[in-house]
């Protein structure tokens, strides 16, 4: 009995320590170093405004439909989305109905801005993401976009294009991917330059 009750003791105090180390010690360590190091990614990446409201994620994006607004690229996330249904289509291939679908994202792509009907399309407008959640588009995507966007809101497309330039992410670590635009930062710096507040895209948006 007494070497079983050994065992059983180091058992228990092993078990014990490696709670208080693993589900305690470390994840503190953790957050504390996020916290001090890069607090901004840490807490998720958010954007707040000038008066303090959370308006999103520079990792997640919104739908928008309106035509003075840049819109994202389809999504498969619950009705749009929606960050607890994240997910594709899983439609494969040879579906009929995603075959479908892309074809009509095809049509209202070029109908809304104003492209002839034989017009190239970037993939990303009428295919989603994996996620459902993607913040970014191409830039050929924004540059399709931005005439509809500058004449909706009575701008011009120089001042379009160069606050395109502005929300455009580079690739990681300058070499994997391709350089996209943020959706959401674009829109709200958009609406910001209408208001004349350029703080209410630009505070915690970096």
């Amino acid at each position: 009995m007494k070497p079983m009750l050994s065992e059983l003791r180091q058992a228990l105090f092993a078990t014990l320590a490696l709670a208080v180390v693993c589900c305690g010690l470390y994840p503190l360590l953790v957050f504390g170093i996020g916290q001090v190091l890069f607090p901004a990614k840490a807490n998720g990446s958010l954007i707040v405004d000038a008066g303090g409201v959370v308006r999103g994620s520079r990792l997640i994006g919104q739908p928008f439909t309106a035509d003075k607004y840049f819109h994202p690229r389809p999504s498969s996330a619950g009705n749009g989305y929606d960050p607890t249904s994240s997910g594709g289509s899983n439609l494969g291939p040879t579906s009929q109905k995603l075959r479908d679908a892309i074809a009509q994202n095809i049509s209202d792509y070029r109908t809304q801005n104003g492209l002839a009907t034989n017009a190239p399309v970037p993939a990303d407008a009428v295919t989603g993401s994996g996620s459902g959640l993607d913040p970014h588009i191409s830039s050929e995507n924004a540059r399709l976009q931005a005439d509809r966007v500058a004449k909706a809101r009575g701008l011009s497309i120089e001042k379009v294009r160069d606050l395109i330039q502005q929300y455009t992410d580079s690739a990681s670590l300058g070499l994997l991917g391709d350089p996209g635009v943020n959706v959401l930062c674009l829109n709200l710096a958009l609406d910001a330059t209408v208001t004349g507040d350029r703080r209410a895209a630009m505070v915690g948006s970096r």
